[in-house]
């Protein structure tokens, strides 16, 4: 009997320990497309199989499309991604050749027109920002049968909390209409920035499931170290929430580069059981490389324990 009980136990606590390792990894690959109009298909890019993968389509923005002078629409959003080859039979027919691909939508970015205009966050009211975001949003996201959401703004013409209510009421509602499953930041380090995705965070953070944080932004002198110190400090800014490792493949933007010992540092994380997935600016450059580091990510996070 004693045996018995000793056996029980033992075989309880490896289950336990075996729960615990598998909810400190995750296996999510991410990757942003159709922002540079450089004609990518969700269809060139690879997906392992192994993987939980959601493309972000980039972008839906709240401003007029105009090309010359472009101005805010106070929360009415409007498709600005490459919809010609990302439209929603495309969307429709990724999602049933490969069960494990999810796409959303990411709001914002950073410029918008021919002239690259800074595109900033700018609502009249919270009241009517909100409105006018659920209502346009629900129309795109059920046209395209979308998943998640994305929140990509990086210039503001609001103060912190206005964003943090804004952003926070319109996550909330779409989260209880079962609009969509998942939402997903996008901050860096940046004062103006972190301020403003840090009050949401602080108020809304526990409806987030992913912090994409753009450690491309870092400077590309970014040692294996130093990431590894960035990564540990925007995990307690963002404390509690899932933040994802990222590199950027368009050959301008900082951060730790594969070349430079991207893959070793994720390694170091991965048997920390800190590597929560990595996502990928954007699908849009990788292309010119064949998706050589996309397929790399992926097989790096297919290695790690399955839950």
């Amino acid at each position: 009997m004693a045996s018995s009980k000793l056996l029980y136990s033992l075989l309880l606590l490896y289950t336990l320990l075996s729960s615990s390792l598998l909810l400190a990894y995750c296996s999510l690959f991410t990757e942003y497309i159709g922002a540079e109009g450089l004609g990518v298909r969700f269809s060139d890019v690879p997906i392992h199989p192994a993987v939980d993968f959601h493309f972000i389509l980039s972008f839906a923005i709240d401003y007029t499309t105009s090309r010359s002078n472009p101005t805010p629409t106070d929360g009415r959003f409007s498709v600005f991604w490459d919809a010609d080859n990302l439209s929603p039979s495309s969307v429709a027919d990724i999602k049933r050749r490969h069960r494990n691909v999810k796409v959303a939508v990411s709001l914002g970015g950073a410029s918008v027109g021919k002239n690259n205009i800074d595109v900033y966050f700018q609502p009249s009211s919270v009241d009517s920002w909100v409105e006018n975001a659920v209502s346009s949003l629900t129309k795109i996201i059920k046209e395209y049968d979308l998943d998640g959401i994305d929140i990509d703004y990086e210039q503001f013409k609001a103060d912190d909390d206005t964003f943090a209510e804004c952003i926070g009421r319109l996550v909330a509602t779409l989260k209880e209409d079962g609009v969509v499953s998942f939402v997903s930041i996008a901050p860096f380090e940046d004062h103006q920035v972190q301020s403003h995705y840090l009050a949401f965070w602080k108020k809304y953070g526990h409806l987030v499931d992913y912090v994409n944080f753009q450690f491309y932004a870092y400077d590309k002198s970014t040692t294996v170290p130093q990431f590894l110190e960035y990564f540990e400090v925007q995990s307690s800014n963002y404390y509690g929430g899932t933040v994802l490792a990222s590199f950027a493949t368009d050959g301008v933007s900082g951060g730790l580069a594969p070349a430079n010992g991207f893959f070793d540092a994720c390694r170091v994380l991965q048997g920390r059981g800190e590597l929560h997935g990595i996502f990928i600016w954007s699908a849009d450059d990788s292309k010119k490389n064949g998706f050589r580091l996309d397929s790399e990510s992926q097989y790096l996070l297919a290695s790690g324990p399955r839950a």
